[in-house]
């Protein structure tokens, strides 16, 4: 590629905010021109990178207890392929890759979070079993669904909400393919964040070397404050998490960080005023100790986060309310392409052409009735009731949910799966209960349709930061769609296939994996499936909340976002959200405040890139057997959090004084 075509290459000024009345967005790619996507090279890589990185996100989800989103290492990988065999332009053909491997993190997600949970309750209950084809259709079905259940919403969420949305991976990924496509100059704002954030948040995690959090237990009243009062502050001073507050921006912030303070600051003490001597363990049989002896992280857990889950799926049930024309409209177009009255795919935009109407409602349909005779001939036993109110459950919830987890990553850049996963648990086994279905037999239906709805919805997700990257560089959506399905299923193989390997190694029920969200799934399905009731008054002040900020005007998902999500994590959003508005409100001259802020951009892309890469990298030196850090004895001392303190100040001040720009004298 030639200097000229490496300047060609440069995101539009209005890239990041709302379009004037008038205006419209021009891709990096040109829609009317034709550019390399699909083809042997990308789709070859792309199994690859679906492949390598479900195996690797599976171990480290299961045996670390963390999961990873695979987008950002996996561009940063086809950029640096496609640079070193000199590939000619090659951006289409990267965004595919990206997409087809990007499979791998949402697949790992549903499935790890629902599937051992069989596994670890085999221990208790020896009856209980399951197979490789079992699990693989569940994650292969869920996948497929929630990528035939999305497409309908894309032009809505990439398009239509056009820098409403600050859809901060996908921003991140996009400056990485932007940047590696230019070179030079170009990349190196990029490039030297990506090593600061990386090499900040590698030194914590493999050497901590100070505190991965700030708390306000580093003082004694901090600490007498946590014991008596349960008030605590908590901040994450890593690299990645504050420039993902960076893109979110001040706005999203705040209202993430309000919900995480009404939680934290307001009901967990509220409680313990009101419960101190109770043991509140009518939802949960394993909760021993009273109200007023938990620490502020427990009443969070055991409680206050169930709110949250309420929360969530309420805002869930009003955007489905607000959205109706939307998903009116989309149903309607596709039942005219099923009457064939539809128009002619070429009278659209290259960059605007999704997989036919027809094809995507005839697809769904195949979908969800394999899915049934999945239900009915291998996890209900032939048992045609119990089949018809499974699939009516899983087809319900991940459409409802779909929308929430679109509008989740799109805003905060993280999918509140676990929780919607543990919301349709519970509701399953309520109404599998109800129908007949219970015990072992139960949990294993309900753990399977958990596993099918959890995939789906991570799927979704997912999906959308792909389509978006794909909207803003110009790559044609149908193509993005159609080898989706391809990434889905090798991924799915992929990551049950370890799964199973893993179980035989260790031992799920052995405690030598963590896998934390399974085995709170294992806790939940067991005591429903025996008669033990759900926290649904917890549940329903999440939902009355979320209607009343609706009434306000007040997005009600970001604020149950924060009130699902640990405070540490939300305080960092509005720290890297006020970055934003300070190094974009500074100068007098717009222009500069302009340049200023597209350059945080990239060292927040950087920070977020970088973070993610050694993250894998210090999680496979974890799991490989090097242990270099020495958090375990120094975290204990208050004085990591000082060293956190500071640290997290230079870093800040790095990320200041990254975004200066030159101006004319």
């Amino acid at each position: 590629m030639d200097e000229k075509e490496r300047e060609a290459i440069q995101l539009p000024d209005n890239a990041f905010r709302e379009l004037k009345e008038g205006e419209e967005y021009e891709p990096v790619m040109k829609p009317s021109q034709a550019y390399p996507e699909v083809n042997a090279w990308s789709v070859t890589w792309g199994i690859l990178m679906a492949m390598l990185f479900s195996a690797a996100a599976a171990y480290l989800g299961l045996k670390v207890g963390q999961v990873f989103e695979a987008a950002i290492p996996i561009a940063i990988i086809a950029v640096g392929v496609s640079t070193a065999t000199k590939r000619h332009k090659a951006l289409g053909e990267n965004v595919i890759i990206q997409s087809i491997g990007a499979c791998s993190g949402a697949v790992v997600a549903g499935c790890i979070f629902t599937l051992p949970a069989i596994y670890i309750l085999q221990n208790k209950y020896p009856e209980m079993t399951t197979s490789f084809l079992n699990m693989f259709l569940a994650s292969a079905l869920g996948g497929v669904l929630g990528i035939l259940f999305l497409i309908p919403f894309r032009k809505y969420f990439v398009s239509d909400m056009h820098g409403k949305y600050p859809f901060p991976e996908a921003t991140a990924t996009t400056q990485v393919l932007v940047s590696g496509a230019k070179g030079g100059d170009q990349a190196k704002p990029l490039l030297l964040a990506g090593l600061v954030g990386g090499l900040y948040d590698f030194v914590v995690a493999s050497f901590g070397w100070w505190n991965e959090n700030f708390t306000s237990r580093f003082i004694g009243i901090g600490q007498d404050l946590a014991d008596k009062a349960k008030l605590v502050f908590k901040v994450n001073t890593g690299a990645a998490v504050l420039g993902l507050g960076y893109i979110i921006g001040l706005k999203y912030a705040l209202y993430i960080c309000l919900g995480s303070l009404a939680v934290w600051w307001l009901i967990v003490p509220g409680m313990s005023i009101v419960f101190h001597d109770q043991v509140l363990n009518m939802w949960d049989p394993a909760i021993t100790t009273a109200v007023g002896d938990m620490s502020p992280e427990q009443i969070f857990k055991a409680y206050a986060r169930s709110i949250g889950i309420g929360g969530i799926a309420m805002a869930g049930v009003i955007g489905i309310v607000k959205s109706w024309g939307i998903i009116k409209d989309a149903v309607g177009l596709a039942a005219k392409e099923l009457k064939g009255k539809g128009g002619s795919i070429e009278d659209v935009k290259r960059t605007q052409r999704d997989i036919s109407f027809k094809i995507i409602g005839i697809g769904s349909i195949l979908v969800i009735l394999l899915t049934f005779i999945f239900f009915w001939l291998g996890v209900m036993k032939g048992n045609l009731l119990f089949a018809v109110v499974g699939i009516l459950l899983v087809t319900f919830i991940a459409f409802l949910f779909t929308t929430v987890a679109a509008n989740a990553i799109a805003i905060v850049g993280s999918n509140p799966v676990s929780g919607m996963t543990l919301m349709t648990l519970i509701l399953a086994s309520v109404v599998m209960v109800a129908v007949g279905l219970k015990g072992t037999a139960g949990m294993v239906a309900a753990l399977v349709m958990g596993g099918v709805v959890c995939t789906a919805l991570s799927m979704a997700g997912s999906f959308i930061t792909d389509l978006k990257i794909g909207y803003w560089l110009g790559t044609t959506p149908k193509k993005q769609e159609t080898w989706k399905f391809l990434g889905t299923l090798v991924s799915a193989a992929t990551v049950v296939g370890v799964m199973i390997v893993l179980n035989k190694t260790y031992g799920f029920a052995s405690g030598k994996l963590a896998a934390p969200q399974a085995n709170a799934m294992a806790a939940v399905i067991d005591p429903l499936m025996n008669g033990v009731g759900a926290p649904w008054v917890l549940y329903a002040i999440g939902a009355v909340i979320a209607i009343v900020l609706d009434r306000l005007h007040i997005p009600a998902l970001p604020f149950a976002l924060g009130m699902f999500i640990p405070l540490e994590l939300n305080i960092p959003l509005i720290v890297g959200g006020g970055v934003n508005w300070y190094v974009t409100s500074r100068s007098k001259d717009e222009a500069v405040n302009k340049a200023r802020g597209e350059k945080g951009t990239l060292v927040a892309s950087g920070f977020i890139a970088g973070g993610a890469l050694m993250g894998v990298v210090s999680a496979l030196l974890k799991f490989g057997g090097l242990e270099l850090s020495i958090a375990e004895s120094w975290w204990a001392n208050p004085l990591s959090e000082i060293c956190s303190l500071l640290a997290y100040v230079c870093l800040i001040g790095y990320f200041i004084w990254a975004t200066k720009v030159k101006t004319k004298a």
